[in-house]
């Protein structure tokens, strides 16, 4: 199986995207019941009750964050060196921050001691929310240019700092991010938890959904009316090999609405977010906690999309030279290399869902404060 490189490189950019929003609907899950867990959980069992709902899942998930950070770095290498660049330091916010993730699953529960445990709650909490809080910043400053560009060879500078990148806009982006990664989690435990967490839950998706309409609605006005968006008027042929200075690029008032007058069912998916967001809130008041989830899954997949569309095809715009910005025609590895990982996407992305389902299936159940006091011992 053989495609054209042009069709390759828009393939990997659909692909990206969909590894993304696996991430954000598997590892989202998680982060959001985590970021929810100091303020469902009232004593301590409680708080078990709600670790364990994700206790057999959150290390196979993250499974989703390490291949979209692997195909980032396979499909877009020249992405992947100057975002590092750029975001160095925020990567390594999110990185420690993430430590505290399976060290606080694995050893909060280790001492029966309380002081150790709400210590360990609070860390989950920070390990779950910093994340998607940082990678919706970084979404903003994307969506705003990347201070980079390239020097005679081809090395990428980054001339900004970690400050700047905590700008109001950035900062909007991020609780849009992070508010529906906690939207996706309180769906999530109104599904897997009794009556009590439940209806905590349920208040928690009608807030926290409300907060994402407000946010997302209010970042969609300001990038439309506030945030000049990025214009290719000369490229190369898409088809030829990537060398990401041989552009012509302008800045321009609105340039980010553009793909959606050109292919209006782009618009699709900003409503998906929005009618999604709706439905999560009243599938939740309604107590059909099943299809709030999956409501909730959709707004992961149509915010994600949003970004994508909004900026295609442009990965990482440069705001200090914006010939130098990257794109998915000229960011992108060799035809070979695409290739070779759409074939094996083919095969062991299927795989990966399957097994994720049946492992879902096998171990799905509405977890209880009277199962974990009998199995003190051997939950998390």
């Amino acid at each position: 199986m053989v495609l054209d490189y042009e069709t390759l490189k828009f393939v990997w950019w659909v692909l990206v995207g969909v590894l993304l929003v696996g991430f954000a609907i598997m590892d989202g899950m998680d982060m959001g019941v985590g970021a929810l867990l100091p303020f469902l959980g009232k004593n301590d069992p409680e708080r078990r009750v709600i670790i364990n709902t994700v206790g057999p899942h959150w290390d196979g998930n993250q499974v989703w964050f390490i291949t979209a950070g692997g195909a980032i770095f396979a499909a877009w290498p020249a992405v992947y060196a100057a975002s590092f660049s750029g975001f160095y330091f925020a990567m390594i916010l999110v990185l420690f921050a993430l430590f505290l993730r399976p060290v606080g699953f694995d050893y909060r529960s280790k001492l029966d001691n309380l002081q150790w445990r709400n210590t360990w709650d609070w860390g989950l909490l920070v390990g779950s929310a910093v994340p998607p809080l940082v990678f919706g910043i970084a979404f903003g400053n994307l969506l705003q240019g990347v201070p980079f560009h390239y020097d005679e060879i081809m090395r990428p500078w980054y001339t900004g700092s970690f400050f700047g990148l905590l700008n109001p806009f950035a900062l909007l982006v991020g609780v849009v991010s992070l508010s529906m990664i906690i939207l996706h989690g309180a769906t999530f435990l109104q599904l897997r938890t009794e009556k009590v967490i439940a209806d905590r839950a349920q208040k928690a998706v009608t807030v926290i959904g409300l907060i994402f309409i407000a946010t997302f609605a209010l970042a969609g006005i300001w990038l439309a009316l506030g945030i000049d968006g990025f214009e290719i008027v000369k490229d190369r042929p898409h088809d030829a090999l990537p060398v990401p200075i041989g552009k012509e690029v302008i800045i321009a008032e609105g340039a980010w609405l553009k793909n959606y007058s050109l292919y209006p069912m782009a618009m699709l998916a900003p409503a998906l977010a929005f009618a999604a967001a709706a439905l999560a809130i009243l599938f939740s008041r309604a107590g059909r906690a099943g299809w709030a989830f999956f409501s909730s899954s959709l707004v992961q997949l149509g915010t994600i999309f949003t970004a994508g569309v909004s900026m295609f095809p442009f990965v990482m715009p440069s705001s200090i030279n914006p010939g130098h910005s990257l794109t998915v025609w000229d960011a992108s590895s060799s035809h070979l290399t695409l290739n070779v990982m759409f074939i094996s996407a083919v095969i062991f992305v299927p795989i990966i869902i399957a097994y994720t389902t049946w492992n879902f299936w096998k171990m799905w159940r509405v977890v209880t404060v009277k199962e974990i006091e009998e199995q003190s011992h051997l939950a998390y």
